[in-house]
């Protein structure tokens, strides 16, 4: 599987960004997706998840203002980034791994296989 992240950029407090994700290599199977950030000096934080069923999972940090969303055709993942503080900066990465449940994971960052090599988000 392999997953390339795009959208990231400069945006001033308050703005809109929209993060994509094509996947490749995807098996049949049940597969979750999932967003995650990190800052300079700061662990690995879960955004958001979705599930093989369409149950999303976010962050109390971001509930509200980030929605998690997939195009099946496409095989494509994004992440719609609304009024954006200066602490959403980060550096997004998106992750998928095998199994049709995985919200209770968003936390857990050495459970999902698959890594993408991460778009750089900065508000200021």
């Amino acid at each position: 599987v392999q997953l390339v992240e795009s959208g990231g950029g400069l945006v001033q407090p308050g703005g809109s960004l929209r993060l994509v994700c094509t996947a490749s290599g995807v098996t049949t199977s049940p597969t979750c997706v999932a967003w995650f950030r990190q800052a300079p000096g700061k662990e690995r934080e879960g955004v958001a998840a979705l599930e093989y069923n369409g149950t999303t999972t976010y962050s109390d940090s971001v509930r509200g203002r980030f929605t998690i969303s997939k195009d099946y055709a496409k095989n494509t993942l994004y992440l719609q980034l609304n009024s954006l503080k200066p602490e959403d900066t980060s550096m997004y990465y998106c992750a998928a791994r095998s199994g049709g449940y995985c919200g209770y994971l968003l936390q857990t960052s050495a459970a999902w296989s698959y890594w993408g090599q991460g778009t750089q988000v900065t508000v200021s």
